[in-house]
């Protein structure tokens, strides 16, 4: 580990907790494969220690960081730069140095619209109502994404009405809010559905709807990753929906980070899929 820490660039991903993420599997991989000598590791910052941490993380010898939960909202008010999404979302969830400024950018989108176009080829061609279950970050650059693919509708669900509109109002547009006590109505011939929730995820409660009155046609996916195919995803499968995991969100989001701290654009491959399946099969069996 010495040797590793010491030849190459470092990076790290940062949050509380962050025992769980699967994102070094993911840069040790590519750096692996590429041939790039350098390291990507795991550090913990609750929120009392995240500045700090990146006031001294070049002196550390890191080169940048990917930021998770809770602290992609301090990660973009550090910030010296920020990308055009990262000021739309008011979050950042990957940070690298340029000379002496740190930048920061939000991948989620990116992440997330990538996913979609792999696994699910031409399913911004029935965005007429989009659905949004929960109202936090990731539901933030799920809604500039649907956006940017022209969603004729988008209703955000959420269990606090007042946070769902809190958010609405941060982007141009007419969006509709309600509360999961209303969801029926929100889901009557919705063609898009996602979860940003963490009901689903493995430890969390199910989260458990009926979706009859979803349109025939619709896709359904759901940010959870693990496990790979939730209850919700299970439920549309039943009901002879389309489908996409969360898996391919994670794996995109982190290619244009790698990028800039490691010099060299990765690519998505079946074969790192297949890696970070295996892994989550393990945990979730």
């Amino acid at each position: 580990m010495s040797d590793l820490l010491i030849d190459g660039p470092r990076a790290c991903v940062t949050g509380h907790p962050i025992a769980h993420s699967r994102s070094p599997m993911i840069h040790n991989y590519w750096l692996k494969t590429l041939n790039i000598k350098g390291h990507y590791d795991r550090v913990d910052t609750p929120p009392d220690i995240f500045p700090s941490f990146i006031r001294t993380m070049r002196d550390k010898g890191y080169v940048g960081c990917n930021v998770t939960l809770p602290n992609k909202e301090l990660a973009y008010q550090i910030a010296d730069v920020k990308t055009d999404r990262a000021n739309r979302l008011r979050a950042a969830n990957t940070l690298w140095f340029e000379g002496e400024r740190l930048h920061a950018d939000n991948t989620d989108i990116e992440g997330f619209l990538f996913n979609l176009d792999e696994r699910a080829p031409g399913w911004d061609h029935k965005l007429d109502k989009a659905v949004i279950l929960g109202a936090g970050g990731a539901a933030a650059a799920i809604i500039q994404a649907l956006s940017e693919r022209r969603a004729s509708k988008i209703i955000i669900v959420n269990r606090t009405l007042e946070k769902a509109e809190d958010l609405a109002r941060r982007f141009v547009g007419s969006i509709e809010t309600t509360s999961f006590e209303k969801i029926s109505e929100a889901l009557d011939q919705a063609t898009f559905l996602v979860n940003t929730t963490s009901l689903g995820m493995k430890g969390q409660p199910p989260l458990d709807l009926d979706l009859s009155r979803v349109n025939k046609n619709a896709l359904v996916t759901d940010i959870v990753y693990v496990p790979l195919i939730t209850n919700f995803l299970k439920s549309a499968q039943n009901r002879g929906l389309s489908i996409v995991d969360g898996l391919g969100m994670l794996l995109h989001q982190a290619a244009p980070g790698f990028e800039h701290w490691f010099g060299q654009r990765p690519h998505v491959t079946a074969e790192l899929r297949a890696l970070i399946e295996a892994d989550i099969s393990q945990v979730n069996p």
